[in-house]
């Protein structure tokens, strides 16, 4: 258990990866604060998840977007918890647009969730680990679209790529703080979002041949590099992104 004793916030965690990542933290001995924008049965149900793997668990409602959710997310985490040792910028979301329809409040939408929270979350944890006196893990989940083009999705590629040079700045400004900052950039992972995917056998067959792996991702492969990220074992590592994605980066093209 590589997290006895230490303390995550896991945005967007209610479901899909970042409740991959929630209870494999948990899994490690982390206690775990699992966000989503709102209280409800699926807030209610990771909630249940997490603490029957035996750690202590709170779920705190906050919309990421928000600079003063971001900021009183952290501060109510740390007051709840005790203090933060982790955290798991995840929370993310897309909209499909082809560049020339895209609406100005869509691109504020993804931006805000994808790379603004980011931003203020990390700001806000930072400090905290400054006050503290100890240092920290940063983890992004970002995306192979940090360096891959996604047509009829630019603003999301674009938050994604500013995401991965926020966390190259981070990485040298916070380190001698003690704090690391790294990305996880996962591929094509089966989760809810992909139902339509998994429905319409031509597309995924198609993605699938772009796939070396040859098959999707789940979201324990995600989780399991979170984790990684999260322990002593990559108290070296900072201002990496380490891509899970079966080969699917440096193998795809548009067919």
């Amino acid at each position: 258990m590589k997290l006895r004793n230490k303390v995550a916030l896991v945005t967007g965690s209610s479901h899909g990866i970042g409740l991959g990542i929630a209870r494999r933290l948990a899994e490690e001995g982390a206690a775990v604060v699992l966000n989503g924008r709102k209280e409800g049965g699926p807030a209610r149900e990771a909630l249940v998840q997490v603490r029957a793997l035996g750690v202590r668990a709170c779920f705190i409602a906050a919309d990421v977007g928000s600079v003063v959710d971001c900021r009183r997310l952290v501060a109510q985490a740390a007051e709840q918890m005790g203090g933060l040792d982790i955290l798991v910028n995840n929370a993310g979301i897309q909209k499909h647009a082809a560049f020339l329809d895209a609406r100005e409040e869509d691109f504020d939408d993804v931006l805000g969730v994808n790379l603004r929270g980011p931003f203020f979350l990390s700001q806000a944890f930072a400090r905290h680990r400054r006050d503290s006196g100890r240092g920290g893990r940063i983890i992004n989940n970002s995306s192979v679209h940090e360096e891959l083009p996604f047509p009829n999705f630019s603003d999301y590629c674009a938050s994604k790529g500013g995401l991965k040079m926020l966390m190259r700045n981070l990485a040298i400004e916070l380190a001698p703080l003690g704090i690391t900052v790294n990305n996880v950039a996962p591929g094509a992972i089966e989760t809810p979002i992909n139902r339509s995917l998994m429905n319409q056998p031509d597309k995924l067959a198609n993605l699938l041949g772009n796939i070396p792996a040859g098959r999707l991702g789940q979201p324990r492969d995600v989780a399991g590099a979170v984790a990684f990220l999260a322990s002593d074992d990559a108290g070296y590592v900072t201002g990496t992104t380490l891509v899970v994605d079966g080969g699917l980066l440096w193998n795809y093209s548009e067919q």
